[in-house]
C-alpha cells in the first residue's frame, strides 16, 4: 500500500488532456498543417503488421547423460554429527523466584523479594 507515497507523475488512469491552446493563429495553422501532413504520410505508407515471433520453449530432458551423472561419486559418511533436535532447557533449581518484566518485553529473572520490589518501582520511583 505505497501508492499514497507516489507523486502525481505516477498515474494509472492515463493523462486526460483538455483542448490545446495555441499562442497565435500562425502556430495553430502550422500545427494543423503538420497534423495533416502526418496523416497523409500514414495513408501513403501504412504500417506493416507486427510479425509474431515463434518462441521455442525449453523442455528439461527426462534423463541425464552418462558423462554428466554423478552416481559414480560415493557419499561421504564421517559418522560425526546428529540431526536430532537439541533437548529443551528447563530451569530446575530453587533459587529463582520467577520472571519479571523490567521494561516493555525485557524479561529478567528474579531471585529475591528485594529485586522484585526494585523492578516494580523502577519507573515510578
Amino acid at each position: 500500500m505505497s501508492m499514497h507515497l507516489e507523486g502525481p507523475w505516477l498515474s494509472l488512469q492515463g493523462k486526460k488532456k483538455g483542448p490545446q491552446k495555441y499562442r497565435s493563429s500562425e502556430e495553430k495553422q502550422r500545427a494543423e498543417q503538420l497534423a495533416a501532413d502526418w496523416a497523409e504520410l500514414q495513408r501513403k505508407y501504412p504500417a506493416r503488421p507486427v510479425r509474431k515471433v515463434q518462441r521455442k520453449t525449453f523442455v528439461m530432458p527426462k534423463s541425464i547423460n552418462a558423462e554428466r551423472s554423478t552416481r559414480h561419486i560415493p557419499s561421504v559418511d564421517t559418522g560425526l554429527g546428529s540431526t536430532a533436535p537439541a533437548a529443551t532447557k528447563v530451569y530446575t533449581g530453587d533459587k529463582m523466584m520467577g520472571i519479571g518484566t523490567m521494561h516493555k518485553s525485557n524479561m529478567v529473572p528474579i531471585f529475591s523479594d528485594q529485586e522484585a520490589k526494585e523492578i516494580s518501582t523502577m519507573r515510578r520511583g
